[in-house]
């Protein structure tokens, strides 16, 4: 065999044994040639440097190849392979200290089972300690068959690299470029040949065949500079990554072809020739002059070379540029992994915010929210530190992001926690949305602060109702609002399909169960298939809940069959509903089942709003998959007729409900008018449940944002409600405590809860809400401090944010922060966002910044090894300010139950009316002397909370007279969606 650095020691030996040699190539590859345009083809070569007996004379021998030494005592390329190889165990080996999970692994597609190329790499890849996995497509495979292979790698995270041995043939562009380039440890792509073509190797990489001549070049003490440098043969990316690699090394570059009628003068003029003969009969010895350096690429192919190379690297002898690229293509993979941990690492945000021009007067909220351009949603999440794979976008403008953001970040520490809470409502609106958009608007717009609003999803009901909808409002709105208040990513549909599937399964099998004896159940539960009968894994866990240790279908009793098949629920005492995402007053009573199908087995029953299911609030408190699918399985949706609880996971129903809600889990990415970053997820009312948006969503806002980063959540409802169970549920399940709270409050707000008389809707405010009235605003402001006073029980220092109107005065702003800062807020400041946008509420960002900084001394307002009756009574003494509670019957037996069963150490949801501290709505202000009707103690178990009901609350609202939608239309010309606020 030919080493490296053989010379010819007779440059006019025969022809005949240069076509020998080549000969023996082509018949080693008959059956598959491999062109050394895919750079997978080109392995072993062979350089010959032209000896001095050449009947060419070398014109500048000072500076010939030949005439220098090596720049070893031992053979260069044995050198070089062991080089690279130490360099990445040693890269390797600290990657496995702070990695211990990943290895590095090289996927190799190849047409066919020729092995030859594989076994040279792995052997090369073991040396270095690299996983390489083969895939091997039919001979003659497809374009397409390729592409879907290399599609499937990309995403495989275990993958760094891809190397493609495959025929010309297969290696078109499409083909090419269809390796990511992160993974194109080849460097055939298109993008990774601009990075060679520009010089910039800081992100792409080279060929490694390319590499390895450059390195065989440079192995001498001849300098490159000025050399002139011919590419015989070469086509495709080969050709052009060789050529700008040693250009970019000083050489002189030609590239000819074999019919090129001057080819003799350009081979006899070079320093260098690097050739691929592709079936030529070779260059004649003469051409060649002393010192002069071939690399013929073709040779490669030489399979023997295999075993002979391993010998020489161990012996330090010479190797070939196939073993040498072979070893650069490792050093890419190793690389690739490399930048792919770096990639996996928190990313500083470049955030371009959006440029603001408020108009005045201000425009609707619709006109102002169309006339921004949102940036594509995809810019946002890499501005934002989000990788490619974990975005999954639903069109332009909106996102969902996968939970595997949270794994990858889970070292990272959380940035501030910031709680947009609220005065007591009335129907004159107090702004905590547009408070909350401001605040992050004006935090990483203007202040250049990481920033992320965690904000609830509307329910369609409010928005076609009464309320509108709740992206914000004038130049503080999420963008684009139409699609924030309507399906969004369809979250609160994949909630209602789930609930209702629960609830026809309920109502299917107490049919089922009064219609069919214990057998017919059995036999339709547990069919047959095929001559064989096995539970399911969901069957299987409800025999072990019952005691039953069997596998065998056929070794239950006939009592274990009939505990097993009947759940013997209840009808009486059913308490799952159905639910509907429209307010819809005349679905508060129905009765299901009149149709003669149904055989007489008829029920009264109820349908709730959407967002007051359980599931709503599985989703607002789950932390993954896992725990939202074991939520689901604890769901109580009745008891039996001896009165134990019968759970969604003995309905059997736990497993479907997983699927519908796998993609309701993420959250949604949305961004605000200035194109801040938006979490958009879970949206459960307050005054029903508990009324906070995901805890998934905090969680991966707060590794976003960075340590030095603010998220911004709010709490529906007045503090005293969507507050209360952000601390006491929310920071419970999650483990999170907030820094600050922000307290929203109006002027024309607190002239209400001062006495200010009732509005109506559609009819012109009083004069006592547009003139200036210090007295009123006086006696409202007592509110405003019980809501300190709430929020200060918790240990959490508050920030009044003063929502300011064009009716309000100097004086009355003056008198409104005054009083709080006398309440005990850290600070109180007026905030103009509805006209000016992030700007308008920079004071608000400062003072939140400040407060943020300081320390909170968070706690519970209550231990959960509290009696649930002391829990409910310590809510309303302490937040409510009630003199006492007042158990109804009912109440009381629910208690006694739930605590016999177990469920007495879950914290309280308070299911009570929104306008008024206390039970009563029309009473304003701080309502004392009163007494707290508890009519109904209900209990979610797979939300993890006990939900006492207070008064008359209703879980279905109705419409009003003149609901929202009269103003909503759609422009069939433009698909411009009109009247929406």
């Amino acid at each position: 065999m030919m080493r490296l650095s053989v010379a010819f020691r007779n440059a006019h030996r025969s022809h005949a044994s240069i076509q020998r040699s080549r000969a023996g190539i082509n018949v080693l590859n008959t059956e598959n040639r491999f062109l050394p345009v895919n750079n997978s083809a080109v392995s072993y070569p062979l350089v010959r440097e032209a000896s001095s007996s050449s009947g060419t004379s070398s014109s500048d021998p000072a500076t010939s190849f030949k005439s220098h030494q090596r720049r070893s005592d031992g053979p260069a390329y044995g050198n070089a392979i062991g080089e690279i190889i130490q360099r990445n165990r040693e890269e390797l080996k600290a990657i496995g200290e702070t990695h211990p999970g990943i290895k590095p692994t090289l996927a190799v597609i190849q047409a066919g089972e020729d092995d030859s190329l594989l076994e040279m790499n792995k052997k090369m890849a073991g040396k270095i300690g690299l996983n390489v996995m083969q895939i091997c497509l039919p001979r003659q495979c497809t374009e397409e068959e390729v592409i879907e292979e290399i599609l499937r790698l990309n995403e495989d995270s275990r993958v760094h690299g891809v190397f493609l041995h495959l025929p010309y043939s297969c290696l078109s562009g499409s083909v090419r470029n269809a390796i990511k380039p992160q993974k194109d440890v080849d460097g055939v792509s298109d993008l990774n040949i601009g990075h060679l073509v520009l010089g910039d190797q800081r992100e792409g990489f080279a060929s490694p065949v390319a590499g390895a001549v450059l390195e065989l070049l440079t192995r001498h003490d001849a300098p490159l500079v000025g050399k002139m440098a011919v590419l015989l043969g070469l086509e495709g990316p080969l050709k052009v990554a060789l050529q700008f690699l040693l250009q970019n090394n000083g050489m002189m570059v030609q590239t000819c072809q074999w019919t090129s009628e001057d080819l003799q003068k350009q081979v006899v003029n070079s320093d260098v020739v690097v050739l691929l003969e592709s079936g030529h009969k070779g260059l004649t010895p003469t051409w060649l002059r002393p010192g002069m350096a071939v690399i013929n690429l073709d040779l490669a192919l030489m399979r023997e070379n295999l075993d002979s190379w391993e010998h020489r690297v161990e012996a330090e002898s010479s190797a070939g540029v196939g073993a040498l690229s072979a070893a650069l293509r490792m050093e890419n993979v190793v690389k690739s992994s490399t930048r792919w941990i770096k990639e996996q690492q928190y990313q500083q945000w470049r955030l371009r915010p959006l440029k603001l021009q408020p108009l005045s007067p201000v425009p609707s909220d619709i006109e102002i929210s169309r006339a921004q351009a949102p940036k594509p949603i995809s810019q946002l999440a890499e501005e934002i530190g989000l990788l490619p794979e974990e975005l999954e976008a639903y069109g332009r403008t909106k996102a969902k992001v996968h939970l595997s953001l949270y794994n990858r970040l889970q070292h990272q520490p959380d940035g501030k926690y910031v709680l947009v809470a609220g005065i007591t409502p009335t129907p004159l609106g107090e702004g905590k949305s547009t408070v909350t958009i401001s605040l992050v608007q004006a935090l990483s717009a203007h202040l250049k602060l990481n920033s992320f609003a965690c904000l609830r999803q509307p329910s369609q009901g409010p928005t076609f109702g009464v309320k509108g909808g709740a992206a914000g409002g004038g130049y503080a709105q999420v963008i684009p609002m139409e699609e924030f208040n309507l399906h969004l990513t369809g979250d609160i549909h994949a909630i209602t399909a789930a609930n209702n599937l629960v609830a026809a399964a309920i109502d299917a099998r107490i049919f089922h169960e009064a219609t069919q004896s214990d057998k017919a159940l059995y036999n339709r539960l547990v069919p047959s298939v095929n001559g064989v009968r096995h539970f399911s894994p969901i069957q299987l866990a409800r025999l072990q809940r019952l005691g039953i240790n069997k596998y065998d279908p056929s070794d239950l009793t006939s009592q274990e069959v009939s505990s097993f098949v009947r759940l013997d629920l209840d009808p009486e005492n059913v308490t799952w509903q159905r639910v509907v995402d429209t307010n819809d007053r005349f679905l508060r009573k129905i009765t299901i089942g009149q149709a003669n199908t149904e055989k007489g087995y008829a029920r009264q029953t109820q349908f709730d709003i959407a967002v007051a299911s359980e599931i709503m609030a599985i989703l607002a408190l789950t932390d993954g998959l896992a725990d939202m699918r074991a939520r689901l399985g604890r769901m109580v949706v009745g008891s039996s007729r001896n009165g134990q609880p019968v759970t969604a996971d003995d309905l059997g129903v736990t497993g479907a409900l997983a699927v519908l809600m796998k993609d309701a889990v993420k959250p949604t990415l949305m961004q605000t008018l200035e194109g801040t970053p938006v979490f958009v997820h879970a949206g459960p009312f307050a005054n029903i449940a508990h009324g906070n948006s995901s805890v998934l969503a905090d969680k991966l806002a707060l590794k976003l944002v960075g340590e030095e980063g603010y998220v911004v959540t709010e709490a529906g409802f007045g503090a005293d409600i969507g507050m209360e169970k952000f601390f006491n549920i929310k920071c419970r399940t999650s483990g999170l405590r907030p820094n600050v709270v922000v307290l929203v409050a109006t002027v024309r707000a607190l002239k209400m809860h001062g006495g200010g008389p009732n509005v109506t809707a559609g009819v012109p405010l009083p004069k006592e809400y547009i003139d200036e009235n210090l007295e009123l605003v006086a006696k409202g402001c007592s509110n405003l401090a019980k809501q300190i006073q709430n929020a200060n029980l918790f240990g959490v220092p508050v920030v009044v944010a003063l929502n300011v109107f064009k009716t309000d005065t100097q004086a009355e702003i003056d008198l409104v922060c005054r009083i709080a800062k006398a309440s005990g807020a850290s600070a109180a400041v007026p905030c103009h966002h509805w006209a000016r946008g992030g700007r308008g509420s920079v004071e608000l960002a400062h003072a939140v910044k400040e407060v943020a900084s300081q320390e909170s001394r968070f706690r519970f307002l209550y231990s959960l090894q509290d009696p649930i009756v002391e829990k409910i009574r310590t809510i309303a003494q302490k937040i409510y300010g009630a003199d006492d509670i007042a158990l109804s019957p009912e109440a009381q037996a629910k208690i006694d139950y739930y605590n016999q069963q177990g469920f007495g150490a879950l914290p309280i949801c308070m299911a009570k009316t929104h306008l008024s501290l206390s039970h009563m709505p029309e009473k304003k202000g701080v309502p004392t002397g009163f007494i707290l009707p508890i009519r109904d103690v209900r209990a979610s178990i797979g939300a993890g909370f006990i939900y006492p009901l207070v008064g008359t609350m209703s879980t279905m609202p109705g419409l009003p007279t003149r609901p929202c939608f009269y103003d909503i239309d759609l422009d069939p010309v433009t698909e411009e969606i009109k009247g929406l606020f």
